[in-house]
């Protein structure tokens, strides 16, 4: 059975992308991408699981193992192209628009990744209830989508 590390090297190798480029998709540096593809790390923060498996096109119960399957999860979408594009098409009232509506979006999406941080379940004791609540939340894809 591949083990998590492996998963994610694979999968980084596969979407051709640097330790470094994978570390700016998920927010961390690419030493820490080191240390999960070698297991040195391997408790990790929900948060970051999510965003590394957004950023290898893989649902979070694939990247975790509990999935042998890419099949049931989302593809990856490669829109960045798609996005300049439009964006050139438009006046510059309207870029103007699309840069402030972005960035309320990731403002939102930051504050809501800090009020889920307290919550992993990393420094915690968490009982069995709230491990299972939290496996089960894991292995149900449509929480992820």
């Amino acid at each position: 059975m591949e083990e998590m590390g492996d998963r994610i090297k694979r999968l980084r190798s596969e979407n051709h992308m640097t330790l470094e480029e994978l570390g700016n998709k998920v927010g961390v540096g690419k030493s820490t991408v080191r240390k999960w593809e070698n297991g040195i790390i391997a408790n990790m923060r929900r948060d970051k699981i999510a965003k590394l498996s957004a950023a290898l096109g893989v649902s979070p119960a694939y990247l975790m193992g509990w999935e042998s399957s890419t099949t049931s999860s989302p593809k990856k979408v490669d829109s960045s192209e798609e996005l300049v594009n439009i964006y050139e098409q438009l006046i510059p009232n309207n870029q103007k628009k699309v840069l402030t509506y972005s960035k309320s979006l990731l403002s939102a999406q930051q504050m809501e990744e800090e009020l889920l941080e307290p919550n992993a379940a990393h420094g915690m004791n968490p009982t069995g209830e709230e491990i299972k609540h939290a496996d089960d939340v894991m292995k149900n894809d449509s929480e992820w989508i």
